[in-house]
């Protein structure tokens, strides 16, 4: 268990200062990424308080279809859209969630939903690595969070360092396209109303558990 003082944002401070060390030429360009994202802000249209809560044809992490609905089963929900289990920012994220939300939301009757658009595998991959006892969702095509207009694509400048690195998103995606979501947490009610949604242009940033649990307790 992390100390009770440690956010999120402490932990992907690491994962931040990991990047300083990269070649100079891999750094410049993911921090450029950066600076671009947080200028550009969020897309028009992300969804609301009161709307509700979008849903898809889904695949849990053995690739079984499903969906979020049938996956919250009629109870409260906070969902967590990450970009792929090849994000470091993600995996710390998944698994400080794991140490620090998922016993409190459950405590509280409240389903943790945690989705992507990379393929099944990728999806077992990020629960086995991390220990996640909550489900681990796939979203091919990025339903949910089209829905919720959180939808975007990082540049060809980045896709050429990930290229670089070893990754192609076309095959990690199940959809084959480089579209992901932005880094989102919402807390959905029982009857599938969003009852508080935190959108990051900056995917090196996360939503701290503190405000999740503020939301959820407010329900």
């Amino acid at each position: 268990m992390p100390d009770k003082n440690t956010t999120v944002d402490d932990r992907l401070a690491e994962v931040r200062e990991s990047v300083g060390r990269l070649p100079a030429d891999i750094k410049a360009t993911l921090q450029a990424e950066v600076a671009r994202l947080a200028q550009e802000g969020l897309p028009a249209g992300v969804a609301t308080p009161g709307t509700a809560m979008p849903d898809g044809d889904l695949l849990d992490a053995h690739g079984k279809p499903t969906t979020l609905t049938e996956t919250r089963a009629g109870r409260p929900a906070v969902v967590i859209l990450y970009r792929g289990v090849w994000c470091p920012y993600c995996n710390v994220a998944l698994r400080f969630y794991q140490e620090t939300l998922a016993g409190e939301l459950d405590s509280r009757g409240v389903a943790l939903v945690a989705i992507s658009p990379q393929k099944p595998d990728g999806s077992l991959s990020v629960a086995e690595k991390h220990n996640l006892e909550y489900p681990v969702l796939s979203d091919p095509g990025n339903q949910v969070a089209r829905g919720l207009g959180v939808v975007f694509s990082h540049s060809g400048e980045l896709h050429a360092v990930q290229a670089k690195m070893g990754l192609d998103l076309t095959t990690v995606n199940a959809d084959g396209t480089h579209e992901l979501p932005l880094a989102t947490a919402v807390v959905v009610d029982a009857a599938g109303t969003i009852r508080w949604i935190d959108a990051r242009a900056d995917y090196t940033t996360r939503s701290e558990p503190a405000d999740i649990l503020a939301a959820v307790d407010s329900l």
